[in-house]
């Protein structure tokens, strides 16, 4: 069994093989060619944990299971990351354990990489302006992601903190070869953007509908545990709403929140990411339409991301292999 470093898989996964992957997984979620998506969540006081499992039925079928810690605080208080983690992929034919590796690369690259592929489909091509709301390292591959999908020329980046934004702003104008500016001006920076992206820790909705203009696509990433808000819920249910799983965005996305105040109802979702992947289900149709991805997470994103990981550490030799069951070697006692 391989054991991955965060290092080894920042440097065996790109983002633009992340997207791939992900837009794959999803299709094959439309197949009928994945097990799962399955989450457990369990609340701390300072922060929690979750579990997501699922599997892929490719040429070669994958289980995986990601263990992730999610503290806001840490980086304050301790120095440390907000999520840690690991990954575990596994042979879904014979159960062989393949390889654990660092999840917090997988969760930021596969998060955004979900992002990327809805944009594909529901944001208008032409899109030049994004808007950032959450300047962590998700906001930043955020952008990254609607960059490698869409003909960017700026970005408008928005944080609690202003010292963050405008340093996000200037890395993202260095390494993404384009303008991009700390805003403080919520609905200002909304009437100038066709993309709206939020990865925050929110618990209550910041983005109103009056506010948004007519053709923005919306990335609503923060969502992905009970009570977290980032969209007033009378726009998602005059938007044209994509979640990336129903079931799991009913108890954890924006999605809960509306459905709690009955203003609309688990059948008028328009659809699954998946289902408009595979060309089930339109994507954006008008112009002037306002189009919603409701991110909670899905473990279809980190089982293809991990699968995506292994793959090349396999074929380039990189990790450190362990071996688990030495029971064959090892001297009854």
């Amino acid at each position: 069994m391989l054991i991955l470093s965060r290092g080894d898989v920042m440097d065996l996964l790109t983002l633009d093989t992340c997207i791939d992957a992900v837009e794959r997984a999803f299709r094959l979620h439309a197949e009928q060619r994945t097990f799962g998506p399955r989450v457990l969540g369990l609340p701390t006081e300072d922060g929690g944990f979750h579990i997501k499992v699922a599997g892929l039925r490719g040429e070669r079928s994958y289980f995986a299971a990601k263990t992730n810690g999610n503290f806001p605080n840490n980086t304050r208080r301790f120095g440390l990351p907000t999520i840690q983690g690991t990954v575990f992929i596994a042979d879904a034919t014979n159960g062989t354990p393949l390889a654990v590796m660092e999840s917090g690369s997988i969760t930021m690259l596969r998060t955004a990489a979900a992002t990327g592929v809805a944009a594909k489909f529901l944001a208008r091509p032409e899109s030049r302006t994004a808007t950032v709301v959450g300047c962590g390292a998700q906001g930043e591959i955020q952008l990254a992601a609607i960059k490698a999908v869409l003909p960017l020329e700026r970005a408008l980046m928005l944080d609690t903190d202003q010292d963050r934004a405008e340093a996000a702003a200037a890395r993202a104008t260095t390494r993404l070869t384009f303008r991009a500016e700390a805003a403080k001006d919520l609905r200002q920076a909304l009437r100038e953007s066709d993309v709206l992206i939020t990865c925050t820790p929110a618990r209550r909705a910041f983005v109103m509908a009056a506010d948004v203009a007519p053709g923005t696509f919306i990335g609503a990433v923060g969502a992905d545990s009970q009570g977290k808000q980032e969209i007033e819920p009378k726009l998602l249910v005059t938007a044209t709403l994509v979640v990336d799983v129903l079931e799991q965005c009913a108890e954890i996305g924006e999605l809960q929140h509306v459905l709690a105040a009955g203003l609309m109802t688990r059948e008028q979702v328009h659809a699954e990411l998946a289902d408009v992947v595979a060309g089930r289900r339109p994507g954006r149709t008008r112009r002037d339409e306002i189009t919603i991805f409701d991110s909670s997470g899905t473990a279809l994103q980190d089982v293809a991301a991990a699968i995506a990981v292994y793959e090349k550490a396999r074929a380039s030799g990189r990790g450190t292999d362990v071996v688990l069951d030495d029971s064959s070697t090892a001297s009854l006692r």
